[in-house]
């Protein structure tokens, strides 16, 4: 027990290192792809049948990309944009290439997320507004989004968690995290010490997310 808990101290600051970079990627790629699809989303919740401003065509365009890319393993899209992202930023392995493949990823995910809860905000009150005379982008602001805040807040913390997951497999170009390191030096080198350090602290980091998620979607409902 004695040399566990010895070992435990020894990999610590490298664990926390890790830990930091796992946020550091999961924070920015939350940032892009959460940003992307929530503006993908709230066009796919507007322009649907039935919609605040119908574009079937618009509509059926981006429902088209959403499905193309969401199914999609992410260890495969991983690959495949590899060459694209050597284009966009310069670099096809590491850090920000895994940023740029997850953030494509968490666009169409949250994409999906976004819609799924924006189309449960209650019409009447979107009609009410459309009856004061509001435009779009005021009854979108001000009526949609605001109204459908708290379904969104337990989406972005469903889409953070598997963000996380996705950062696991970073180091298949390159990237690191507490992923990469629990496979790389724990699993390859059969090392279960780094394996359930690791393990406890990605639990850890996902507890927090949730009850995060959870308690600012509480504070929303309430309201």
């Amino acid at each position: 027990m004695s040399e566990i808990v010895e070992q435990v101290g020894d990999i610590w600051p490298t664990l926390l290192e890790q830990t930091g970079i796992t946020l550091w990627v999961v924070a920015l790629s939350l940032l892009i792809g959460g940003s992307a699809g929530l503006v993908i989303g709230t066009a796919l919740t507007v322009t649907r049948r039935g919609g605040i401003r119908p574009q079937p065509v618009v509509n059926a365009v981006l429902g088209f990309l959403v499905n193309t890319f969401r199914p999609i393993p992410f260890i495969i899209l991983l690959a495949a944009l590899q060459p694209l992202a050597r284009y966009v930023i310069g670099v096809g392995i590491g850090n920000p290439a895994a940023i740029f493949a997850i953030s494509v990823a968490a666009t169409f995910g949250v994409a999906r997320i976004v819609e799924q809860n924006l189309v449960t905000v209650d019409p009447g009150v979107i009609e009410a507004a459309r009856s004061t005379g509001a435009g779009t982008w005021r009854i979108i602001l001000t009526v949609l989004l605001p109204e459908g805040l708290g379904p969104l807040l337990l989406g972005y913390a469903f889409a953070t968690i598997a963000i996380i997951d996705m950062s696991a497999v970073a180091g298949m170009i390159g990237g690191t995290g507490i992923g990469n390191y629990a496979i790389a030096y724990g699993h390859r080198q059969q090392d279960w010490v780094v394996i359930i350090a690791a393990l406890v602290m990605i639990i850890i980091v996902t507890q927090i997310v949730q009850g995060l998620g959870n308690f600012l979607a509480r504070r929303v409902l309430r309201r």
